[in-house]
Order: structure tokens, then C-alpha cells, then sequence
């Protein structure tokens, strides 16, 4: 994917601003940190890092250097060495750049500026330097995930940020909270809306990150199904991915990114509600896959599903020509039985 072209006459103005501007004396510092997203039939998988001691995970990230000619080819060299995982489809997802992300482990203080990308891969064994590990990426947001109904934690979730909304400063204040909780939260539930969800819960207290950034241990109970932490502010980097890619499925056939040469309309199904964290109407769905032409038969059948064998398909890659936004427009529906 192509991205902007960065001078370093324009990277060393950019240097002299910021530090001008935060008035702190910061030095600007740009780091690379990759969301790479895999999915079997029942999970969406993320690649994460096992940090030293073993107590934190982290996203595959590493420094701008002299050496990198661009920005993805620094990320890709930085997932492959403390992975050995090769990057396929990658886009840049934000820059993450707020005043407050300041480093000073070490010398003068460095503002942190992180590009973050999404990668989509056919899951590998993960080596490298570092500790990789494929995680389910519920184990962090455990109250995104509607497939088999409402996730049991959400209703204490609830419960908190309604105290959090009636304990404002003011009444315009109270209103506005209980508002975007309300959008957040809503039924129908809005898959998309992950970074708002995240953000809600981090700011009303119930994520452990927060109180972390405050440089203060959490009151007692108070983050219910929580979640587990992850370093710095990697969690919202891939609340940012999954509300991305969870938009992205509906209007551009990137699913496909994610499957095997061939597989079956019941695997594709199953990956789509893996990422999306509800369950399909399975006639539904075979009609838009149909409908929008996007696989076709391999001529093969599968033995694997356990019932009446299964007709194997693949990607029709003709589709990306013949109309701009060939996606998959979902509707959750009811369960129905597997085939």
C-alpha cells in the first residue's frame, strides 16, 4: 500500500516545531507498531509480544531508523525480526501522536509519535527475537463478542459507567456521558464502535491502563470483565484495528486476505462472525456472497465438516474489477444450525 512520501528536510522541521510547541524541550521520536490480525474458523488472532518477565503483552513495534527508506518497510523489518513473520496485505491504520505521549526512561524527554498499521496474514508460526504468540483478540475485549448471545459482563459494565455518568461535574456534563454511552452501548449493537467502547471504559476508570497512566493502583473491584492489559497504549491501537477491519469487511473483500486457497461458504461464514463478533443468517449470507460474486467453485469437495461433504471455493479476484466497493454487507440474524 503506498503511503506519504516523508523528507527528511520535512521530518527535521517537524522535529524543531514539536519541540518548540510542547515548550518541554522534547525531542520528536516516531515508532512503528503493527496490529497483524490471523482468524481460524472460531477466533480472531492477534500477534503479540510476551515482554520480559512475562507479565505484559505488547504489539510487534520497534523505532523509526536512519536505514528505513519508508515507514511500511520499517515496520515490516521490525515484525520480521522480532517475529519471523513474513507481512502480506498491510495498510496504515493512525498516528497515534498526542501531546501527553512523552518517553523519558533514559536522557532528555522524547515526544512519541507511533504510525500504527493493520496486516491481515494466513496464521504462521511465529519465531524471531522476541516471545510471539497468536492471542484471541476477545482475551482483551471480552465484551465484544455477541456470538453466542450478550456477553456476560456487559451488564455490570453498564452498571459502572451509569455511576460514572451521574457522578459529572455538571449537569451538560452528565448528559453528554450518559449520550455516548448510549451510542456506544446501543442495541442494536454497532460492531464498529470498538475504540468508542474501549475509550468510555478507560475514562470512567474500568480499565486497568488507566490507572496505570495515573501512576496510581485501581480502587478496589473497580473493572469488571475487564479484559487483559497490554503495554503502553497498545490496547487502544487495536481497539482502533478491529473497528477498522469490522468496517472494512462490509465494503471491501479483505476477509479474504484471512482464508486458505480454498475453503468452504461455512469457514467464510464462520471467520466473518469470528471477526465481527456476531452471528450470520447462514442463507443470508450464501445469497450476498452469490449475489456480489464473490467466490467461485474449486471443483473440489471437503470432507472436514463433519456432515454431508461440502463444496470447496475460492476468491474470484475478477471481482476487484468489476465494481469499486465488492464487500460483504452483514446483517446479523438468528443462529441456524450448521450444515
Amino acid at each position: 500500500m503506498e503511503e506519504p512520501a516523508t523528507s527528511p528536510a520535512s521530518m527535521a522541521y517537524a522535529r524543531r516545531a514539536l519541540s518548540r510547541e510542547n515548550g518541554r524541550g522534547a525531542s520528536l521520536a516516531i515508532r512503528l507498531s503493527a496490529v497483524i490480525v490471523a482468524a481460524t474458523q472460531d477466533e480472531p488472532r492477534v500477534l503479540v509480544l510476551k515482554l520480559p518477565g512475562g507479565t505484559m503483552e505488547a504489539l510487534p513495534s520497534g523505532p523509526l531508523e536512519i536505514e528505513h527508506r519508508t515507514l511500511e518497510i520499517g515496520l515490516r523489518a521490525w515484525v520480521e525480526r522480532q517475529t519471523s513473520q513474513k507481512l502480506g496485505y498491510v495498510e496504515q491504520l493512525y498516528t497515534f501522536g498526542d501531546r501527553d505521549r512523552i518517553e523519558s526512561d533514559s536522557g532528555p524527554p522524547v515526544r512519541a509519535l507511533t504510525v500504527a498499521y493493520l496486516a491481515l496474514v494466513r496464521e504462521a508460526r511465529p519465531g524471531g527475537s522476541a516471545d510471539a504468540v497468536w492471542q484471541n483478540w476477545y482475551r482483551y475485549f471480552p465484551w465484544e463478542d455477541w456470538r453466542d448471545g450478550r456477553p456476560a459482563g456487559i451488564p455490570a459494565l453498564e452498571e459502572r459507567l451509569a455511576l460514572w455518568a451521574a457522578q459529572a461535574a455538571s449537569e451538560p456534563e452528565r448528559r453528554l456521558r450518559e449520550e455516548r454511552i448510549g451510542l456506544a452501548f446501543a442495541r442494536p449493537w454497532n460492531d464498529e464502535r470498538v475504540l468508542e467502547r474501549y475509550e468510555l471504559l478507560y475514562e470512567a476508570g474500568l480499565i486497568p491502563e488507566r490507572w496505570r497512566d495515573l501512576g496510581r493502583p485501581p480502587p478496589q473491584g473497580a473493572m469488571p470483565a475487564c479484559g487483559v492489559a497490554m503495554a503502553v497504549d497498545h490496547r487502544r491501537i487495536l481497539a482502533t484495528a478491529i473497528g477498522r477491519l469490522r468496517g472494512k469487511i462490509k465494503y471491501r473483500p479483505v476477509v479474504f486476505e484471512l482464508m486458505p486457497p480454498a475453503f468452504t461458504l461455512l469457514r467464510l461464514q464462520r471467520t466473518v462472525e469470528a471477526l465481527s463478533g456476531v452471528r450470520l443468517h447462514k442463507q443470508n449470507f450464501r445469497r450476498l456472497v452469490a449475489q456480489q460474486g464473490l467466490v467461485e467453485e474449486t471443483g473440489e469437495i471437503s470432507g472436514e465438516t463433519g456432515g454431508r461433504p461440502a463444496r470447496l471455493v475460492r476468491f474470484r479476484r475478477a471481482v476487484l474489477l468489476e465494481r469499486p466497493a465488492p464487500g460483504l454487507r452483514l446483517r446479523a440474524g438468528r443462529r441456524a444450525p450448521a450444515a
